[in-house]
């Protein structure tokens, strides 16, 4: 869970997986199932962990996880798959109850403003991040905002991994980020 690559396209998530990416999750906004499965097929030999954003349907299709948002359906049925869940939080008490109902890891954010979801809310910074990581067990990934510059600054707010969309373009310089061993 260390470096997330959040990508939508196939060319996106072997450049990714090449320079160092521990899980590529396919965000394919609006797309239908059909699609992102045919997508996921093509990425099969991929080393990283796959994970689907939003669509457990494709998930269960291709064997792999799912990440939600807070008000995504799919909850009850990738709880009863047993397939790894990823939610979305932006509070301490979100991060409880998500992690309550079945979240097997947790997509904290945005830490800082990011273009790449003009809809995501306040940036929740370094201190709201901390609250959430000190108020789970189950690993959190934190995403918003996040490049080489300050990804290490997450991981010492207790993050087990960041998630990357625009910065996927500087994959291997926020790999040897996290590989220093912050």
């Amino acid at each position: 869970m260390r470096l997330h690559a959040l990508v939508a396209d196939e060319e996106a998530a072997r450049r990714a997986a090449a320079g160092g990416a521990t899980v590529v999750q396919l965000r394919l906004k609006d797309a239908p199932t059909a699609e992102i499965v045919d997508l996921g097929r093509r990425l099969a030999d991929l080393e990283p962990q796959l994970i689907v954003n939003d669509d457990v349907d494709a998930a269960l299709e291709l064997g792999c996880g799912v990440h939600l948002g807070q008000s995504d359906a799919g909850l009850a049925q990738a709880r009863a798959a047993g397939i790894p869940l990823g939610i979305s939080v932006a509070k301490r008490r979100d991060a409880a109850i998500a992690e309550y109902e079945g979240a097997t890891y947790l997509g904290a954010g945005p830490i800082w403003a990011t273009p790449s979801k003009p809809d995501a809310g306040e940036p929740i910074g370094i201190g709201g991040l901390r609250d959430i990581c000190l108020s789970v067990s189950i690993p959190v990934v934190a995403i918003g905002g996040i490049d080489a510059s300050n990804a290490a600054e997450c991981i010492r707010a207790g993050a087990s991994g960041v998630a990357v969309i625009r910065a996927v373009a500087e994959i291997e310089a926020l790999r040897a980020v996290l590989d220093e061993g912050v």
